[in-house]
């Protein structure tokens, strides 16, 4: 496995991040030292570095609700784990498939980790595909649901198509699998979150499964988190599911959505929906909505559709 570069890991890794830093002080961070790119939206960031973190909105054009101080808690949680010679980012593709396609350089998972041999969760951020959108709706997500015990991953995957983004996460998911005793995770009950874009991605996989995009005998997800897409995929085959979406989306549909858990339903797949009013689209975590506390929720039905 490939991992953060190991020079780096000498318990002082720099300080803490604020609201009032810079885009350029993620990117190059000593604890990311090698992947702070990767953490950014775009391929190329350099044109935003003067950006300020309480000004991140602005590089999130199809996101809602950014709240600076959750970015920077999130970071802060992967600066302290590196500081504790922790490993916070693998590379699921090796040199050779790198060298094939130069633009796989540009993927990779980063890990909050919970209680060892713990369930797991990807979340896959979104960004349309333009770009993808880690700092509002990948990492704070992920470190909440490490503080409830099990372990997440966020991805970074290719932007620029739906297609290349879903073959991301199931080699992604090969991977966790094939690395599951060194990561200390527990493949049996995983589970796929979340919105718009990334959302899409999730559907694929709950709609085609892993084994389609990946060989391999790889399941589906115990559970599949789907907020705020038009994506309307079902079938009697998808996982147990979890739906959300604010009525002011001006993005995704309410009543495309609501078809579609309507749809799964009938199909006899268990589902959650929730729907809210004033969250509009890509609201992440939904601070300051009346979307907050929805991942509590999502949780709670992912641990129910748990095997006993």
């Amino acid at each position: 496995m490939k991992t953060q570069d190991e020079t780096t890991i000498n318990g002082t890794l720099g300080k803490h991040l604020t609201a009032a830093d810079l885009v350029e002080d993620i990117a190059g961070h000593p604890a990311f030292k090698g992947f702070g790119e990767l953490m950014l939206p775009r391929d190329n960031n350099s044109s935003n570095y003067k950006t300020s973190i309480n000004n991140i909105s602005s590089l999130l054009p199809y996101h809602n609700a950014v709240n600076p101080d959750d970015v920077v808690k999130a970071l802060n949680r992967l600066i302290d784990d590196a500081n504790q010679n922790k490993t916070i980012y693998y590379s699921f593709y090796n040199e050779q498939q790198k060298k094939q396609d130069p633009a796989k350089n540009n993927t990779g998972l980063f890990f909050f980790r919970g209680d060892p041999d713990a369930p797991f969760a990807i979340i896959c951020p979104g960004g349309g595909f333009a770009y993808v959108g880690s700092l509002h709706e990948g990492f704070p997500l992920a470190s909440e649901i490490s503080k409830k015990k099990f372990n997440a991953f966020v991805i970074r995957y290719r932007i620029g198509s739906e297609q290349w983004a879903t073959e991301d996460l199931a080699n992604a998911i090969r991977f966790v699998f094939e690395n599951a005793s060194t990561l200390k995770v527990n493949t049996k009950d995983y589970s796929l979150w979340v919105g718009s874009a990334g959302a899409r991605m999730v559907g694929n996989i709950a709609q085609y499964g892993v084994n389609a995009f990946v060989p391999g005998n790889y399941p589906k997800p115990v559970t599949a988190v789907i907020s705020y897409t038009g994506q309307s995929s079902y079938s009697k085959d998808f996982p147990s599911t979890f739906i959300n979406v604010s009525a002011d989306d001006g993005i995704a549909n309410v009543n495309t959505v609501e078809r579609r858990v309507q749809n799964l339903k009938n199909a006899g797949v268990t589902v959650s929906y929730e729907r809210y009013k004033n969250a509009g689209h890509g609201f992440g975590l939904g601070t300051g909505t009346d979307a907050t506390g929805w991942l509590n929720n999502a949780v709670v039905f992912w641990k129910s559709q748990m095997s006993r």
